[in-house]
């Protein structure tokens, strides 16, 4: 193996990790916005910051558009980002930020089944395998409660659906990418469709919250602030753009394997944090995963 081929190796697994530790983090960040904002205020700055900080790609390209890409691509910022936002925010209201991170992991059974619904692919036996599995360990996640004890029903956590949800969003959004736009990059993509939704964000942001005021008057606003804007602007903006470096420099079956590696960080800043988790939610973590994996194992061995 050439000493090319090793740099560039070790480049896309610094590539992968960067991304894992940025997207594994953003979880906790929403935790942090919650503090002093409403779950809207958190969603809608969210695309704010991320938004702004692609204005200098965004813009340029806009002229170039046609009619049905304008309007392919303001369903891509609501479904991609716009809709995600808010339902991540909201579910953290009554979700600790590790098990949030772990139902993420779920997105890419959600675009298969989206894919399948909507959009005339396949799901093929290994994927719907993957998806019992991984619905084992959900209700499992979303049932289990400290002084239950493993394996009785408690009720259903109703915030994880916002989760789901919002898996569910993405996996139109990547089916849209994948099977409506032919001429433009995927980053090209991202950065026009936040700036589609950014009007939206700012008149909510503006007019239907009390965001301006908890800035200027509510001690601990300016670090929640903070933390929603690294939110933005890194788990939104910079970790799309790493994410479409990877798929242009390894593969996209390799970029996807972020999938396994964002729960681990995501649990590894809740436990950090003082959230607690029990052994029925280990369980379920476990299942989550290898139902992902195996669900989406057929895609590495054609690599």
């Amino acid at each position: 193996m050439s000493t090319t081929t090793n740099d560039s190796n070790l480049k896309n697994w610094g590539l992968l990790i960067l991304l894992s530790l940025i997207w594994g983090s953003s979880f906790i960040l929403i935790k942090r916005g919650l503090e002093v904002f409403s779950p809207g205020e958190v969603g809608a700055y969210r695309i704010v910051a991320a938004a702004t900080f692609l204005l200098p790609l965004s813009i340029p390209r806009i002229k170039n558009l046609d009619k049905t890409q304008i309007k392919n691509l303001i369903i891509v910022g609501l479904v991609g980002s716009f809709i995600p936002a808010f339902l991540f925010a909201k579910a953290q209201t009554q979700l600790s930020s590790s098990l949030t991170g772990v139902l993420n992991a779920l997105t890419p059974l959600a675009v298969v089944v989206i894919g399948a619904l909507f959009f005339q692919s396949k799901i093929t036996r290994r994927n719907g395998i993957g998806l019992a599995i991984a619905f084992i360990g959900v209700f499992i996640l979303v049932t289990v409660k400290e002084g239950s004890g493993f394996g009785a029903f408690t009720g259903i956590n109703s915030y994880a659906f916002y989760v789901i949800l919002a898996c569910i969003c993405y996996g139109f959004n990547l089916n849209i990418i994948k099977y409506r736009f032919q001429k433009l990059k995927p980053i090209e993509i991202t950065a026009i469709s936040l700036i589609m939704v950014l009007p939206m964000a700012l008149i909510y942001l503006m007019a239907g919250t009390q965001f301006s005021y908890k800035v200027v008057n509510i001690d601990g606003a300016l670090p929640a602030l903070g933390y929603i804007t690294l939110l933005g602007v890194m788990g939104t903006a910079i970790a799309l753009i790493i994410f479409n470096v990877m798929v242009k420099t390894a593969t996209p079956v390799f970029a996807s394997s972020v999938t396994y590696l964002i729960p681990i960080v995501a649990i590894f800043w809740g436990v950090l944090d003082g959230e607690v988790l029990l052994f029925g939610h280990y369980v379920g973590i476990v299942a989550v995963i290898i139902g992902v994996w195996f669900g989406n194992r057929k895609k590495i061995n054609q690599s």
